[in-house]
């Protein structure tokens, strides 16, 4: 079973999440949207657009989207088969969080990692 197979988003938290954001915008060229991140289109090597892209998006500190992490961080990784690469998970004996969330923009699971961080898995809907 194929596990991982790309990052689908880098999030981060931070205290002042608003001027890091412009800050980002204005010395790193990124194209921050109003939903506080960007999403960076994948191209082949010849530079043609290719299906995807990578989210990446600074939140607040306070926020709790990472709960119950502690971290300042979370990737989110590309799947095949959430449901499948979950139950592997569990069968190991890892820390999988029993909610999921399946919506139009594909199928979400968490497991926490050994040092505590959240990590997110995404099944990104068929055809992307």
């Amino acid at each position: 079973m194929k596990r991982v197979t790309g990052i689908g988003g880098v999030f981060f938290n931070a205290n002042q999440p608003v001027e890091l954001r412009a800050w980002y915008q204005r010395h790193l060229g990124i194209d921050v949207q109003e939903w506080g991140g960007a999403a960076f289109r994948w191209a082949d090597a010849a530079g043609n657009p290719s299906k995807g892209s990578t989210a990446w998006c600074i939140g607040a500190a306070d926020g709790e989207s990472f709960a119950p992490s502690k971290s300042s961080f979370m990737v989110n990784y590309r799947v095949a088969d959430l449901d499948a690469l979950l139950q592997a998970l569990r069968d190991e004996g890892c820390d999988v969080l029993e909610n999921t969330d399946d919506s139009g923009y594909g199928k979400f699971g968490w497991v926490i990692d050994p040092e505590g961080n959240k990590v997110e898995l995404w099944q990104p809907p068929a055809g992307q």
